[in-house]
Protein backbone atom coordinates (compact mmCIF):
# COMPACT_ATOMS: atom_id res chain seq x y z
CA UNK A 1 0.00 0.00 0.00
CA UNK A 2 1.43 3.24 -1.21
CA UNK A 3 2.36 5.79 1.21
CA UNK A 4 -0.20 8.62 0.08
CA UNK A 5 -2.85 5.31 0.33
CA UNK A 6 -2.08 5.57 4.05
CA UNK A 7 -2.24 8.51 5.21
CA UNK A 8 -5.73 9.10 2.98
CA UNK A 9 -6.83 6.66 5.78
CA UNK A 10 -5.52 7.80 8.53
CA UNK A 11 -6.90 11.21 7.91
CA UNK A 12 -10.30 9.98 6.85
CA UNK A 13 -10.18 7.99 10.21
CA UNK A 14 -9.07 11.48 12.38
CA UNK A 15 -12.47 12.80 10.42
CA UNK A 16 -14.36 10.17 11.42
CA UNK A 17 -13.61 10.26 14.86
CA UNK A 18 -14.36 13.83 14.94
CA UNK A 19 -17.79 13.34 13.19
CA UNK A 20 -18.62 10.61 15.67
CA UNK A 21 -17.58 13.08 18.66
CA UNK A 22 -19.56 15.68 17.51
CA UNK A 23 -22.87 13.01 17.35
CA UNK A 24 -21.97 12.34 21.06
CA UNK A 25 -20.98 9.14 20.64
CA UNK A 26 -18.17 8.10 23.00
CA UNK A 27 -14.96 6.60 21.21
CA UNK A 28 -14.16 3.12 23.19
CA UNK A 29 -11.35 1.54 21.05
CA UNK A 30 -9.46 2.48 18.02
CA UNK A 31 -8.14 0.18 15.57
CA UNK A 32 -8.56 -2.87 17.27
CA UNK A 33 -6.65 -6.08 15.93
CA UNK A 34 -7.19 -9.86 16.71
CA UNK A 35 -5.98 -12.50 14.63
CA UNK A 36 -9.63 -12.54 12.87
CA UNK A 37 -9.56 -8.55 11.55
CA UNK A 38 -9.26 -5.50 12.24
CA UNK A 39 -12.28 -2.80 13.31
CA UNK A 40 -11.38 0.86 12.87
CA UNK A 41 -13.29 2.29 15.61
CA UNK A 42 -15.72 0.73 18.08
CA UNK A 43 -17.65 3.62 20.57
CA UNK A 44 -21.02 3.49 22.39
CA UNK A 45 -24.03 5.40 20.59
CA UNK A 46 -26.17 6.21 23.42
CA UNK A 47 -26.34 2.38 25.14
CA UNK A 48 -25.30 0.58 21.83
CA UNK A 49 -22.32 -0.64 21.24
CA UNK A 50 -20.78 0.12 17.40
CA UNK A 51 -18.05 -1.38 15.61
CA UNK A 52 -17.24 0.99 12.75
CA UNK A 53 -15.57 1.03 9.63
CA UNK A 54 -14.24 4.03 8.00
CA UNK A 55 -13.65 3.99 4.22
CA UNK A 56 -12.24 6.95 2.34
CA UNK A 57 -12.05 7.78 -1.08
CA UNK A 58 -10.64 10.95 -3.15
CA UNK A 59 -12.85 9.44 -6.06
CA UNK A 60 -15.47 7.51 -7.20
CA UNK A 61 -14.20 6.16 -10.21
CA UNK A 62 -14.36 2.57 -7.81
CA UNK A 63 -17.05 3.39 -6.58
CA UNK A 64 -18.24 5.40 -3.11
CA UNK A 65 -16.75 4.61 -0.02
CA UNK A 66 -18.95 1.91 1.79
CA UNK A 67 -18.97 -0.12 -1.14
CA UNK A 68 -15.64 -1.07 -0.52
CA UNK A 69 -17.23 -2.80 2.40
CA UNK A 70 -17.46 -6.29 1.01
CA UNK A 71 -19.33 -9.76 1.80
CA UNK A 72 -15.96 -11.13 3.12
CA UNK A 73 -14.61 -7.72 4.86
CA UNK A 74 -17.95 -8.04 6.67
CA UNK A 75 -18.09 -11.46 7.88
CA UNK A 76 -14.03 -10.47 9.20
CA UNK A 77 -15.25 -7.46 11.42
CA UNK A 78 -18.29 -9.57 12.60
CA UNK A 79 -15.74 -12.18 13.71
CA UNK A 80 -13.96 -9.79 15.30
CA UNK A 81 -16.75 -8.10 17.15
CA UNK A 82 -17.49 -11.27 18.04
CA UNK A 83 -14.31 -11.84 19.73
CA UNK A 84 -14.32 -8.22 21.19
CA UNK A 85 -18.09 -8.81 22.62
CA UNK A 86 -16.65 -12.30 24.13
CA UNK A 87 -13.79 -11.60 25.98
CA UNK A 88 -14.96 -8.65 27.25
CA UNK A 89 -18.36 -10.22 28.67
CA UNK A 90 -20.84 -8.12 26.48
CA UNK A 91 -22.21 -10.56 24.03
CA UNK A 92 -25.54 -9.58 25.89
CA UNK A 93 -25.02 -5.73 24.96
CA UNK A 94 -27.19 -4.36 22.20
CA UNK A 95 -24.56 -3.83 19.21
CA UNK A 96 -24.68 -2.92 15.63
CA UNK A 97 -22.09 -2.72 12.66
CA UNK A 98 -21.83 1.25 11.26
CA UNK A 99 -19.79 2.50 8.39
CA UNK A 100 -18.53 6.14 8.14
CA UNK A 101 -18.14 7.09 4.69
CA UNK A 102 -15.28 9.66 3.96
CA UNK A 103 -15.07 11.56 0.59
CA UNK A 104 -12.84 13.73 -0.24
CA UNK A 105 -12.15 16.46 -2.62
CA UNK A 106 -9.71 19.42 -3.78
CA UNK A 107 -11.60 21.29 -1.56
CA UNK A 108 -13.12 19.60 1.29
CA UNK A 109 -14.41 16.35 2.49
CA UNK A 110 -18.20 15.08 3.44
CA UNK A 111 -18.36 12.74 5.71
CA UNK A 112 -21.65 10.40 5.47
CA UNK A 113 -22.76 8.07 8.70
CA UNK A 114 -24.26 4.81 7.68
CA UNK A 115 -25.97 3.20 10.77
CA UNK A 116 -26.79 -0.46 10.65
CA UNK A 117 -24.81 -0.69 7.57
CA UNK A 118 -24.83 -4.12 7.55
CA UNK A 119 -25.38 -7.85 9.76
CA UNK A 120 -23.94 -10.09 11.46
CA UNK A 121 -22.37 -12.76 8.85
CA UNK A 122 -21.20 -16.19 9.03
CA UNK A 123 -21.07 -18.79 11.48
CA UNK A 124 -19.85 -18.44 14.72
CA UNK A 125 -18.89 -20.87 17.79
CA UNK A 126 -19.48 -18.40 20.80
Amino acid sequence: MSRQHLDLGRSGEELAVKFLKENNYKILNRNYKTSLGEIDIIALDKDVLCFIEVKTRKQNRFGLPQEAVTSFKQKQISNCALSFLKAKKLLDKKARFDIVAVNCSDKACEVKLIKNAFYLEGRFSY
